[in-house]
């Protein structure tokens, strides 16, 4: 299960993404926002990044207008690991080397058929593990500070 949220600004892609993993047969869970009226986006990054956090979701997705106030406030939830991507390249780093659980994309910044190319890659790379396992087990560490 997948976790899906967006504010206002990034609705519309929400809704684009929803009809592409429905096309991919992945089951997901809309976290809302349900129309373009302005709203707060920590209210839908805290519920995509507690869904995730808590294992009730896989992993989540979130758009905003840039991408960067939901990865800022997913990251305040244990376990999360969310990365705002602009490129496909950034796309297979974050879960390939750091293990991202989170996608956070901005619609005021990347065209939509780069993000629809950049949730298939998020999707569908694996973490290599090796040695980015220590690095990213010290992500939530406070020992190693």
């Amino acid at each position: 299960m997948i976790a899906i949220g967006s504010d206002h600004a990034g609705f519309e892609y929400k809704e684009k993404i929803k009809q592409l993993l429905d096309t991919m047969k992945i089951a997901y869970q809309d976290f809302g926002t349900n129309s373009t009226a302005s709203c707060d986006y920590p209210d839908f990054a805290h519920a995509v990044a507690e869904s995730v956090s808590s294992n009730k979701s896989q992993c989540g997705i979130l758009i905003c207008g840039t991408g960067i106030g939901m990865a800022i406030t997913a990251n305040k939830h244990l376990g999360v690991r969310a990365a705002n991507v602009e490129s496909k390249g950034a796309a297979i780093w974050a879960r390939a080397h750091n293990d991202a659980n989170i996608l956070c994309v901005g619609a005021r910044l990347t065209e939509w058929e780069t993000v629809a190319e950049i949730v298939k890659i998020f999707l569908s790379t694996a973490f290599e593990g090796g040695r980015h396992e220590m690095r990213i087990k010290k992500i939530h560490s406070l020992t190693n500070l």
